[in-house]
């Protein structure tokens, strides 16, 4: 959980955040299978947090959302807009049609259709939003945004362009997003998105490695994972075999851009993520996709509440990115 406020024109401050552990396999494949677990952990986030602010954003994983953009007459009216998506969301749904939950947004004019705008629609079954809003209520919490993780990394890259060369303008750029069961990749082009990709890769593989390796239970390597009291031999005989397959994952990734749109090379690769900051990872793309490679840290420009310890906000940035567009949402021009 973060809360950030307003400190003048486009500027931030982090008034505080909190991070709460949830249990292995409580939420999978986008649906929660835990319901209790997840509850008694934003209910720890949340006391953690000392916050007077109940409204909150959420995000659905990217897994349980479908979307699609579809061109709109720049002409029609926000009435005849709304009916021409909503049949576009029905036709998108493979579950029956009450069951829907969907929004859009206009994007602006097509490139390729003057006379049409963009627009993104976005849908998914009511239930996987219900269940997250039940969860919040049951805190005490009134959920008033529900986004879509891979959308709020996006929205917390416009706090990290400005830490690339030329704002990230004429740039590739690639966010890598390396978490626990999941990598989701975004290459933007001068800012624009041009790709996206997530595919089943994360740090569970290595604590899996380190479980087999040291004959100690999953729960147990990630413990000493997470604490940093693994065998000296865990550096030589573990992490380099699988930093080198999250380099040639991370590379697959770029290979089907390279192969899909008309950008051959990345210029930088932004890491973020639980994996991001595991010694030699940040060398090891770097080494394969040649661009440049930085920890990303949606905070490095914003001032800090006396809340705020500057060292652990550092070292948890990474892991903070969709938090971090989740909660600039708030700030959203109308």
């Amino acid at each position: 959980m973060l809360e950030l406020s307003g400190a003048g024109k486009d500027a931030y401050r982090v008034e505080r955040y909190a991070i709460a552990p949830l249990p292995k396999d409580a939420i999978a494949d986008g649906k929660i299978n835990k319901p209790e677990a997840v509850e008694a952990a934003m209910s720890q986030a949340w006391r953690s947090l000392d916050s007077r602010t109940k409204a909150i954003a959420l995000a659905l994983p990217v897994s349980a959302v479908i979307s699609k953009k579809v061109l709109v007459p720049s002409q029609a009216s926000e009435t005849e807009v709304e009916a021409q998506l909503t049949a576009e969301a029905n036709q998108m749904a493979a579950f029956p049609v009450d069951e829907v939950s969907f929004d859009y947004q206009i994007l602006g004019p097509s490139p390729k259709s003057p006379s049409d705008n963009e627009a993104l629609v976005v849908i998914t079954r009511r239930d996987r939003v219900d269940e997250r809003v039940a969860i919040a209520e049951a805190v005490g919490l009134q959920t008033v945004i529900m986004d879509v993780d891979n959308f709020a990394a996006l929205g917390a890259y416009t706090q990290m362009a400005g830490q690339l060369p030329s704002s990230g303008k004429k740039q590739t750029v690639a966010i890598v997003d390396m978490g626990a069961n999941f990598t989701h990749i975004n290459i933007l082009h001068s800012n624009q998105l041009v790709f996206q990709r997530t595919h089943a890769f994360g740090g569970q593989i290595l604590t899996q490695d380190i479980a087999r390796r040291f004959d100690v239970s999953l729960e147990e390597a990630e413990d000493a994972k997470r604490k940093g009291q693994l065998p000296d031999r865990y550096k030589t005989e573990v992490l380099p075999a699988f930093l080198e397959n999250a380099a040639q994952e991370v590379m697959r990734s770029l290979q089907m851009c390279f192969a899909s749109t008309a950008y051959q090379s990345v210029d930088h690769v932004l890491l973020c993520g639980g994996c991001a900051l595991l010694p030699g990872l940040d060398d090891a793309i770097r080494n394969a996709s040649q661009a440049q490679v930085s920890i990303a840290n949606p905070f490095a420009r914003m001032s800090l509440s006396g809340k705020v310890n500057a060292q652990r906000l550092a070292n948890d940035a990474p892991m903070m990115i969709i938090a971090c567009g989740l909660a600039l949402r708030r700030f959203d021009r109308p």
